[in-house]
């Protein structure tokens, strides 16, 4: 499976992941770290061709502006490994991307998930998963309660992250706005002389 996502900018992922680390500390939840890069998720697909999955969300990711997103909170996914996260607020910025993604890969997916669909997405970032028990979610939930977690994070990318294992990779990553333009237009001419050259022979 293959993880649409934005990645944090330098000064929020160093937050999220020195409070990602505390948690290492405290309660020895390390899971989490298998994925370097903190991010929110907009979809999880598997697709045939990787390369048409790529030309697809960077042309998305050309073709829309930078925008600010929110978090406030903590939130719990429950069952027997619970997950612990940060919400991330959606707003129609957040929500208009969303299904820009949605649609523009529905042609290349074999398969997705159902929490990735518009009216199940609830966007996050993962503080703790995989290695948490029900019986250290009120210890774990009581110490991040110190500290608040309201965050203004900028949406400036999409990237690509391939699971490997349990754990997720990434794979590639797409500037928006005008530098994610540059470099689709520097692709497709790319792609172009690739053809030519490939026809000539």
């Amino acid at each position: 499976m293959l993880a649409i996502t934005s990645l944090l900018s330098a000064p929020h992922a160093l937050r999220i992941n020195a409070v990602i680390k505390k948690l290492e500390e405290k309660f020895g939840l390390d899971d989490v770290q298998a994925t370097l890069d903190p991010h929110l998720t907009y979809q999880l697909a598997g697709v045939k061709k990787l390369s048409s999955l790529k030309a697809v969300v960077a042309k998305v990711a050309a073709t829309t502006e930078p925008f600010p997103a929110f978090t406030t909170g903590l939130g719990v996914f429950p069952g027997a490994q619970p997950v612990i996260y940060v919400p991330v607020l959606r707003s129609d910025a957040l929500n208009a991307l969303h299904r820009r993604i949605l649609a523009a890969t529905a042609p290349l997916c074999l398969r997705t998930d159902k929490f990735s669909g518009p009216d199940c997405w609830l966007p996050h970032i993962s503080l703790a998963l995989h290695d948490t028990t029900p019986d250290l979610l009120g210890p774990v939930l009581r110490y991040l309660n110190q500290e608040t977690y309201n965050l203004r994070i900028l949406v400036d990318n999409l990237a690509i992250l391939r699971q490997d294992g349990e754990i997720f990779i990434k794979e590639d990553v797409f500037a928006m706005g005008k530098t994610g333009q540059a470099r689709h237009a520097a692709h497709a001419a790319h792609q172009v002389r690739d053809e030519t050259a490939r026809a000539g022979q």
